[in-house]
């Protein structure tokens, strides 16, 4: 086959350090085209995204040679050498990351989630959210270790 065609989908979700909450709304207006450029310079596409001041969730259409490990390993590197270049110095993003396929008859609730974040947090805290998100996905963790 000459060809690949795929639709892959993919939430990805991640923290400032220590869940800092240092994202601000001039910051988040000028960050969230950035994320956009990555994701397009390596092959993907940026569907969604949002966060508050401690986090961002992406909602991303990545191509059939750029593993999702990759993606988010571009997308926090390149994010966070722009901001401490243009905002703070005292800026890192989390280690590791939450990663999550999506369907395509899933993608528009959870665009729609993702663009919501500031309603959703007003009753939940991003802990609870991830904790939530990782238990809807089926992903086995060790809670003691999820927010080091």
């Amino acid at each position: 086959m000459p060809a690949s065609w795929t639709q892959n989908y993919y939430q990805l979700v991640f923290s400032t350090k220590h869940r800092e909450p240092v994202i601000t709304t001039d910051m988040a207006e000028r960050l969230y085209p950035f994320l956009g450029g990555i994701a397009k310079d390596i092959g993907c596409q940026l569907i969604a995204v949002n966060g508050m001041p401690d986090h961002l969730h992406l909602l991303v259409r990545f191509a059939p040679d750029v593993p999702p490990a990759v993606m988010a390993r571009e997308v926090k590197a390149r994010s966070s050498r722009w901001i401490r270049g243009t905002f703070t110095r005292e800026f890192a993003w989390q280690r590791g990351y939450g990663g999550f396929t999506v369907s395509r008859s899933a993608l528009d609730d959870v665009e729609t989630y993702i663009r919501r974040q500031a309603e959703h947090h007003r009753t939940m805290s991003f802990q609870q959210e991830f904790l939530s998100l990782l238990r809807r996905h089926g992903v086995e963790f060790d809670e003691r270790y999820v927010f080091e």
